[in-house]
């Protein structure tokens, strides 16, 4: 087990996409990382540590986390089921609900006596520009809306111990899920950039939130959007 847990992170769905993408930019900046996917691990480093696991399982997290501890915790994992009313998808929202706020829900709260003994902490979530509303997409903005609100309440709970939450929400970003046949018929749309968010992009934002000078930075949700938001 990687034992400091001053620059330890845990991160979810590290095998791929953007939480694969910030895994790797931790680990170029000196950080170690404990990946959590249902997944195999797509790195090998002296300084990364892999979990398989299904993070919708409440215990095997439970137990998996149980002598964990770490400075950072950032939640990537996610999937994205479509349907519009009437045609929805119930087991699909169930299951996003159980991977994007239980799995949220579950980690933060085991790791989070270890931040505030040490009295220093960050969690970052990814959230998704889709949490403002859009057709077909109702059940997963559901999620990544109370996302959003969980973070701010948690925020709110523990800014006098030094402990952080946030939120980096991106528009349609470059990664495997775009081709994800579930969401068939819901196609992202470009930005004004003209282009797709990078998983790139989001790493170093989520980097910068993780360390000592977004101290004074919680309860936000940040937008990476290449100005898809300019017209609200």
């Amino acid at each position: 087990m990687l034992n400091n847990a001053q620059s330890l992170v845990v991160v979810t769905g590290a095998s791929s996409g953007i939480g694969l993408s910030i895994a790797k930019h931790l680990l170029s900046m000196g950080w170690q990382v404990l990946g959590l996917d249902v997944a195999q691990p797509s790195l090998n480093h002296a300084a990364y540590q892999h979990h398989i696991l299904d993070l919708t399982d409440v215990q095997a997290v439970e137990r998996t986390l149980s002598n964990v501890n770490a400075y950072g915790f950032v939640h990537a994992a996610g999937v994205m089921r479509v349907g519009k009313l009437g045609q929805l998808d119930h087991e699909g929202a169930q299951t996003m609900w159980r991977l994007h706020d239980q799995a949220a829900a579950v980690i933060g709260n085991a790791l989070l006596p270890h931040m505030l003994e040490q009295h220093q902490g960050r969690m970052v979530f990814i959230g998704s520009r889709v949490s403002q509303g859009l057709p077909g997409r109702g059940q997963y903005a559901a999620t990544k809306a109370a996302l959003v609100a969980m973070a701010k309440s948690w925020a709110a709970e523990v800014a006098p111990a030094g402990v952080t939450v946030n939120v980096v929400s991106p528009a349609a970003t470059q990664t495997a899920m775009l081709r994800d046949p579930q969401r068939e018929g819901s196609q992202p749309r470009l930005p004004p950039i003209g282009r797709l968010i990078q998983p790139q992009e989001i790493a170093d934002l989520v980097t910068y939130l993780l360390s000592p000078s977004a101290a004074a930075i919680t309860g936000q949700e940040i937008t990476i959007c290449g100005g898809s938001s300019l017209h609200h």
